[in-house]
């Protein structure tokens, strides 16, 4: 069992170059992935997704690339010294004419985009992209490594509430031959009762009405599922592969269970194992919605 929520840090040299990724999981139905990352980097990102489904199926990443040292983008001024020279004889121009000084000048020839251009060029990348993905297969094995103590630990609570969970069911089967034995005196108390001040031609059809609230008030087959689910949950909570969803399904069925039995039985100590079961299933629900 794997949680989903985890994180996971690497940090590389190259040469003069620092290298740091870090991971973040949380939980999520699908796979989800942001990354933050020199813009220049982009072109791996594709690269970078591929990597992460390598080794998760489910989650929210949050992935931050941040590199240190070696200038990735190298900045060259290039003026164009003719178009200068034109725009020079005019403002020589026009500071006779004008008696402008030489900080206005200055101002007018920085405004001049098509003379004076700021040019990027990007250094040599590949070797430093080969290292991010590098470093992210660092950073997600050690949030993969995080995320699996978490599911231990998550395994373990669960497991522990099951076995609980069990004891309360081995209960309500032992207490459902009570609760049927108190059911009929009862009902043999109120007929009597009837039949003391009251003459039926016909009592069968009142027969047929305590059997059918007897029946009705029957826990039993819901008793035998919910232990069957337990079982199940268990066997599916010790699995490997990837088993988040169906313990939600699982676990719908036993609610659905339990609220049956509730509804049926009108017994003090039956409803108050129920609302235990709820209470232990609420808990459960928790946990499994971070199970990847």
């Amino acid at each position: 069992m794997k949680s989903m929520t985890g994180y996971g840090r690497d940090v590389l040299k190259l040469e003069d170059t620092t290298i740091s990724v870090e991971i973040r999981s949380v939980n999520h139905r699908f796979l989800d992935v942001s990354m933050k990352m020199p813009r220049n980097f982009y072109v791996i990102e594709d690269k970078i997704k591929s990597v992460i489904q390598q080794y998760f199926a489910r989650g929210k990443f949050d992935l931050f690339i941040t590199i240190e040292g070696k200038e990735l983008v190298k900045r060259n001024l290039d003026i164009d010294w003719e178009l200068l020279d034109q725009y020079d004889d005019a403002i020589q121009q026009m500071k006779s004419r004008y008696h402008l000084d030489d900080h206005v000048v200055a101002a007018m020839i920085s405004r001049m985009e098509e003379v004076v251009t700021i040019q990027e060029i990007e250094q040599e990348t590949d070797q430093i992209k080969e290292t991010i993905i590098m470093s992210v297969h660092n950073a997600c094995q050690k949030l993969a490594e995080m995320r699996d103590v978490e599911g231990q630990a998550l395994k373990d609570d669960i497991v522990l509430r099951l076995e609980n969970m069990e004891q309360i069911i081995n209960r309500l089967g032992e207490r459902r031959e009570t609760v049927i034995i108190e059911y009929r005196d009862r009902m043999e108390k109120r007929v009597k009762d009837f039949f003391s001040q009251h003459y039926l031609d016909d009592d069968s059809k009142i027969y047929q009405e305590i059997a059918l609230l007897a029946e009705k008030g029957d826990i039993t087959e819901e008793v035998t599922r919910l232990h069957s689910h337990v079982i199940q949950f268990l066997t599916t909570v010790k699995q490997e592969n990837i088993v988040g969803r169906k313990l939600e399904f699982i676990l719908q069925e036993m609610l659905r269970e339990t609220n049956t039995i509730g509804s049926k039985s009108n017994d003090t100590y039956i409803s108050r194992w129920v609302v235990t079961l709820k209470t232990e299933m609420e808990k459960i629900k928790e946990q499994i919605q971070n199970i990847e």
